[in-house]
């Protein structure tokens, strides 16, 4: 099965946690991190993006990240073709800004 835009997909997490107490930027500061290390970067202040390069791979990280949820705050979690993706306009102002690169892929035959 060769990739393409259709099976190739986006995670993107979407979060809002308290950061009223030190415990709770703690945990915050926390869970931004685990998802860090699990490969997720920064898209916007609290929605951190990955790349997968297949559905099967897609769920391997979205299961990690339900394992890292905190007991507080509202977390969404939700993935996109890379078509889709694709077709996002981002701006910063009125300048319009290119899209995140998609990484390579090697594919072995």
């Amino acid at each position: 099965m060769r990739l393409n835009q259709y099976r190739v997909l986006w995670i993107l997490v979407f979060f809002d946690l308290p950061t009223e107490t030190k415990k709770e930027r703690q945990i915050y500061t926390r869970f931004r991190k685990d998802i860090m290390r699990d490969g997720f970067t920064m898209f916007q202040f609290s929605i951190y993006l990955r790349h997968c390069s297949s559905r099967e791979n897609a769920e391997v990280h979205i299961k990690r990240v339900k394992n890292l949820l905190p007991a507080k705050g509202h977390i969404g979690i939700m993935t996109v073709t890379d078509k889709q993706f694709g077709m996002m306009e981002l701006f910063y102002g009125k300048e319009e800004k290119n899209l995140p690169s998609t990484p390579q892929q090697l594919e072995l035959f």
